[in-house]
């Protein structure tokens, strides 16, 4: 596998189920070593980096999060400001002025006094961003979330962000991934089994298949029906929508083996 993901990137990591989409972003992380190779943030060593430096460049939001205690909603984004603090020091103010305005990101800020054990799938799956982002994040003058990219390259990876959500929530979830990457300036990198999140959300591509890349680069050009093909051993159809214009992917049937 090698890869590059840009500042300001949007990239989609698309493969069929064991293909190494989560392994792959585990490595980018730095939660697993690499048997051989190397990951670089700004041309340091992933896995030489200090592990509390690190965390305040690159946060993941895994495909499920459970909970050992009923912790609210405002206590699970503020956890997000660990990294943050000296030891033994307890979040203040800024802390929590920087948590809020994560919920508001994501637009969660009325639930914040809520259990998080109480929520619907979307709306934890959008605190869990807004933890990841707070992780990430710094005060600007009026106490808002602001990320430090002038000095050091800030990643938010996803796994699998719109699994078991309903259209509405989908599409919440693809919206503040957006706006983050658009407004925020944020390097995102999603993976997704989700082809049309990908087409419509994705600058950049990368398709895995038994652990090696076989396409990568541009949406528009990796988004072709032999390599998607390829991919799923399955025939599908790729147009432009009518209303939206961006690229839809249709299965047709599975393909027949020889």
């Amino acid at each position: 596998v090698n890869l590059t993901v840009r500042r300001n990137g949007l990239l989609g990591i698309l493969g069929p189920n064991g293909s190494g989409k989560s392994t792959l972003l585990r490595l980018l992380a730095g939660l697993t070593p690499p048997c051989g190779g190397s990951i670089t943030l700004d041309d340091e060593n992933v896995t030489n980096l200090n592990r509390i430096k690190l965390a305040q460049r690159l946060s993941v939001v895994p495909q499920e999060t459970h909970l050992a205690f009923d912790y609210n909603v405002l206590e699970i984004v503020l956890m997000g400001r660990y990294p943050h603090l000296k030891n033994f020091e307890i979040e203040g103010p800024n802390d929590i002025a920087i948590a809020r305005s994560a919920l508001d990101i994501t637009g969660t800020r009325d639930l914040e006094e809520r259990a998080f054990t109480t929520l619907s799938g979307g709306e934890k799956q959008r605190v869990i961003i807004a933890a990841a982002l707070a992780q990430l994040g710094v005060s600007g003058d009026r106490k808002e979330l602001v990320f430090d990219h002038a000095n050091e390259h800030q990643l938010l990876l996803l796994d699998e962000p719109t699994t078991s959500l309903d259209l509405r929530y989908q599409l919440e979830i693809a919206s503040i991934l957006h706006k983050l990457n658009s407004t925020k300036h944020l390097s995102i990198i999603v993976a997704t089994h989700d082809l049309n999140l990908a087409a419509g959300l994705c600058r950049e591509l990368v398709l895995l298949k038994n652990g090696h890349v076989i396409a990568s680069g541009p949406t528009e050009s990796v988004l072709e029906p032999k390599t998607i093909e390829d991919l799923y051993d399955t025939e599908v159809e790729i147009k432009r929508h009518v209303t939206t214009g961006r690229l839809m992917v249709v299965p047709i049937r599975q393909r027949k083996k020889n």
